[in-house]
């Protein structure tokens, strides 16, 4: 396992952490608390597939932490519906009197291909993924709103949680794929609409070994780990989630982060490729002609992931 030194990059702030009794979640909220931020630890406690709830889970990572010496506490909301975020918000300030950082990270999968993928499949992973992201957020940003009018200078932080899925796809996870995608969407327009109240929003689209990703990964997760590292720890993840939601990061805000073992890159997302302007109204075999001759010129798009 590799441990690096603290060096108290988040001293004094107050993070939220959604989802974050297992995986991907838990491990960003050990790397704040290690590094001495105080953490609302939620967790609705659901199966792989939404189902169910318990508050174990987000008990059992407030239990590490405080066993480590760091300071949480929990919260067993549903962050996407309005009373679970808002009462996730106002657990921070009750408990911590304020509140620096949001990470969006809960989520579920309900896997299909898209001529068996049921209605409420499909609504109940854009409803966990995509509206659990913007409840919280929405609560979040009207609580720092109203800190910049009363004369305050937050500078906050929110880190939302996108997938490879997002950016490029993912066969039999359409549902997954559109909900993620729609978060890089929220992320840039977050940003900004909050920039004027000192808030910074950023999206990271991690792979890492958690539940949802068991299969998807099964082929590198059982690769061996060159050096005793294993690059497929969600622990690799949260130091960059951990700079991203500290006052470090000042000045970075609308970005996408991909993040996997020891590598970090910037996704750069949908920019103008080749272009043609005729000046007029093209017939549609002119439309089609031009549309291949561009197509020539372009990059070819990423590949689909578990596309044949």
């Amino acid at each position: 396992m590799t441990t690096t030194a603290a060096s108290g990059i988040c001293a004094g702030r107050v993070v939220i952490v959604t989802g974050a009794g297992r995986g991907l979640g838990r491990a960003h909220a050990r790397a704040f608390a290690a590094e001495g931020a105080r953490v609302v630890v939620n967790d609705l406690g659901a199966a792989l597939d939404g189902s169910g709830a318990s508050g174990d889970p987000a008990q059992d990572t407030v239990a590490e932490i405080r066993a480590a010496g760091g300071d949480a506490v929990a919260h067993g909301g549903d962050v996407a519906t309005p009373e679970g975020a808002e009462s996730l918000v106002r657990a921070a300030v009750e408990a911590y009197g304020r509140l620096d950082t949001l990470v969006n990270n809960a989520g579920f999968l309900r896997d299909r291909m898209l001529v068996n993928l049921d209605e409420d499949d499909w609504d109940a992973v854009l409803r966990v993924h995509l509206k659990g992201h913007f409840l919280p957020l929405k609560h979040a940003a009207r609580h720092w709103r109203a800190a910049a009018k009363a004369g305050g200078a937050p500078h906050a932080c929110v880190v939302n949680t996108s997938s490879g899925a997002g950016l490029a796809g993912s066969v039999g996870q359409g549902n997954y794929s559109a909900a993620k995608a729609g978060i890089l969407g929220l992320t840039a327009v977050a940003a900004a609409e909050l920039a004027p109240y000192g808030v910074r929003v950023n999206a990271i689209a991690p792979a890492a070994r958690t539940r949802m990703t068991e299969r998807t990964f099964a082929e590198a997760m059982a690769a061996p780990r060159e050096g005793g590292f294993d690059a497929m720890a969600p622990e690799n993840v949260s130091p960059l989630v951990v700079w991203l939601g500290s006052a470090a990061s000042a000045g970075v805000t609308g970005r996408v982060f991909a993040a996997e073992g020891g590598r970090i890159t910037v996704m750069e997302g949908w920019r103008p490729g080749p272009s043609a302007d005729k000046g007029t109204r093209r017939s549609p075999a002119e439309a089609g002609d031009t549309a291949l001759e561009l197509l020539s010129r372009a990059e070819p798009p990423q590949p689909v992931y578990g596309a044949r």
